[in-house]
């Protein structure tokens, strides 16, 4: 839908004005709304480049959800990790003593975020309400912001010549007139199958579930949480978005533990639902209700799981185009229910006391969130407004049968949608809205998909509520992906300025060669990394086949050792001289050897060694990862480096899908 100029929070506005409040005016050369993760990357980005940057947020806190708790983070492939979002990850790696890490504390990722900002030297403006956005023709001239806290505190009013909107809910370009969708489309809309109504069966209710307050008899009304409607036919749009929820932080260590008491507005009534379900479906563990990842140092980042857990169906419809007071009373919702829902497992009457007794031995952690009650300050806004921008990435880019050419990011996650609905099904309480379909590799994500129409507004650029349908939006959306966009987003935003053009004419070329050249961008030296697809660089002996595991990037190579000598040879002909880390990727499998023989040519020598993999432990959500060879310092020889990956003395199946060379100094 089109919103021509819509402005946000005018009364307020026009009351500071009508009073005489004297606006601070300042001028950059790149305005970003939004702390999130994507906006810190972008700032970092910018500002490394030389651009005065400022970096504004309604909240006070860096990192949006990757430091608000999902520290076990979603990802699909790490091929499409790249640039500053690979760095972050790094970052947590050395935290905890270690290559990269892909779950953490959100204090340490909130740390990260911080240096980031103070180390580019980018403007930062927290607490701080977009009012409104004026435009000249398609040009954003200035952005208003107020102070969250201090309505007395004269207006902030930017004047730049880039705009970036990096928050979850897409208030900029919203307020600049730029068209977006709230809600599922209908599968017509794309020609897509997996948007709209979805009646599935995954994190649903058994059958059986009586919802009524008193069982059997509908006059006396429904439980709460479910919606008096109708369920509508498959692939039916309407303004549903999925559900909300917080990834919560726990722990076990007494010592750090604060007790869970009963929170504000607490009701038992609402978790019902949640009796009637483990009626059907008896307690084995915390497990049955909660998605339970360790986190390092005893914490957690818990999520939703089965159907009736921390999403807050259909309590968040109004949330994507709410005011700023609205929005709170919606956060402070879920706070409640969610901090209800813990409270009640570990102390209604109605749970098993040995799951009462799993859950008391569980509490807010006294070294997180400090300034905010030990509660995260944000909210999982999975979904809310999403830009139809130049192209609108649907399902078919995602399974690959649409593939765009001016990919300035990759996606590789299953399409993914919680549910959107609770409603009754022929007498039973049911979920509706949930998706998880999977089985494509990394798919492009379109440069046209993060700029606005090129008749709407032409110097703003929106990495996070991107263009994309609702279920293509549901592969797209997880924090990594969203910083290896922040990242595009901010070179094209220093290309525009700097050649005096639109957005929609920055050359997606440029953009990539920005990023190969300088991906952490701040002038630290490249990786090289040697995929077996590189057809120039690797060479194979022997019988490699593809591989049937989820490695990295789109494909990649194995040997069997009964199948005699096989080698790979990674050759990495544009390898400075230096030191290097170097690393082989991994990919387990239950076939997989424990052992194989590799070596790496330094220039001048080679040195042959056994890797032993039986130790290897993989944490997070891939079953890959990446495993150090060792140390190598590259020497100017008369031939170029490489590393050969062999099935000598193998017991099983040996990968040969990528190496890594990382300049030793790249983290120290």
């Amino acid at each position: 839908m089109m919103i021509k100029f819509k402005i946000f929070f005018a009364a307020m506005f026009v009351f500071c004005w009508a009073y005489g409040v004297q606006s601070q005016t300042k001028q950059y050369d790149l305005c970003i709304y939004g702390g999130t993760s994507a906006g810190v990357v972008a700032a970092y980005t910018a500002a490394k480049a030389g651009k005065s940057v400022i970096l504004v947020d309604p909240g006070h806190r860096l990192g949006g959800l990757s430091s608000g708790g999902l520290g076990h983070t979603d990802i699909g492939n790490k091929y499409v990790v790249s640039g500053l979002a690979l760095d972050f990850y790094r970052k947590i790696g050395k935290h905890y003593n270690t290559f990269e890490q892909w779950i953490f504390e959100p204090k340490v990722a909130e740390a990260i975020f911080n240096q980031y900002m103070e180390d580019c030297g980018a403007e930062m403006r927290l607490g701080q309400l977009l009012l409104d956005v004026e435009r000249v023709g398609t040009k954003i001239t200035q952005a208003h912001f107020r102070s969250t806290e201090n309505t007395e505190t004269p207006p902030l009013t930017v004047i730049a010549k880039m705009y970036m909107d990096c928050t979850y809910e897409g208030d900029l370009f919203a307020a600049a007139g730029v068209s977006y969708h709230v809600g599922r489309e209908d599968n017509r809309v794309y020609g897509e199958t997996l948007n709209g109504v979805q009646l599935m069966d995954g994190h649903q209710f058994p059958n059986g579930i009586d919802p009524y307050v008193k069982r059997g008899d509908s006059s006396s009304g429904l439980l709460w949480g479910i919606r008096d409607g109708e369920l509508l036919a498959d692939g039916t749009g309407d303004k549903k978005v999925q559900a909300y929820n917080y990834r919560i932080t726990l722990t076990n260590v007494p010592e750090n533990r604060i007790p869970i008491a009963e929170p504000d507005n607490y009701d038992p009534a609402r978790y019902e639902l949640l009796k009637r379900q483990k009626e059907i479906q008896p307690w084995k563990g915390l497990n049955d209700v909660f998605i339970w990842s360790g986190m390092p140092n005893g914490k957690t980042d818990i999520n939703n799981r089965n159907g009736f857990s921390t999403d807050m169906i259909g309590m968040n419809w109004d949330y994507p185009e709410a005011n700023y007071a609205r929005r709170r009373e919606i956060i402070k919702a879920h706070e409640d229910y969610t901090k209800g829902l813990l409270y009640f497992v570990g102390n209604d009457p109605s749970i098993p006391e040995f799951i009462r007794e799993e859950m008391q031995k569980w509490g807010y952690p006294k070294d997180e969130y400090v300034n905010d009650g030990h509660w995260s300050p944000q909210l999982y806004i999975r979904e809310a407004r999403r830009m139809v921008g130049e192209l609108v990435m649907t399902q078919h880019h995602c399974q690959g049968k649409e593939v765009v050419n001016d990919e300035v990011g990759y996606a590789a996650y299953t399409m993914d949608s919680h549910n959107c609905d609770r409603l009754v099904i022929n007498g039973m309480v049911k979920n509706e809205g949930n998706v998880e379909v999977g089985g494509f590799p990394p798919f492009p994500i379109s440069y046209r998909a993060i700029v606005p129409k090129r008749d709407e507004v032409t110097n703003l650029l929106v990495p996070v509520c991107l263009s994309a349908s609702h279920i293509a939006f549901g592969s797209i959306r997880m924090e990594p992906v969203f910083m290896v966009l922040g990242q595009s987003a901010a070179v094209a935003a220093c290309l525009a300025i700097d050649q005096g053009i639109d957005v929609q004419s920055v050359g997606v070329s440029e953009i990539k060669a920005v990023l190969a050249s300088n991906p952490k961008a701040d002038q630290r030296q490249s990786d090289i990394l040697i995929s077996s697809s590189d057809v120039d660089a690797v060479q194979f002996t022997g019988n490699w086949n593809q591989g049937s595991n989820d490695g990295y990037g789109r494909s990649y190579v194995e040997a069997d050792s009964k199948d005699g000598q096989s080698t790979a040879k990674f050759t990495a002909a544009s390898l400075p001289a230096g030191s290097y880390d170097v690393y082989t990727y991994f990919p387990k499998s239950d076939k997989s050897s424990q052992l194989f023989t590799y070596s790496i040519y330094d220039g001048k020598t080679s040195d042959e060694k056994q890797l032993d993999l039986s130790r290897v432990e993989i944490k997070g959500q891939t079953s890959s990862t990446w495993v150090p060879l060792g140390s190598s310092v590259v020497i100017d020889g008369d031939k170029p480096a490489f590393v050969e990956i062999s099935t000598k003395g193998a017991n099983g199946i040996v990968a040969a899908n990528a190496v890594l060379f990382v300049p030793t100094d790249d983290q120290r």
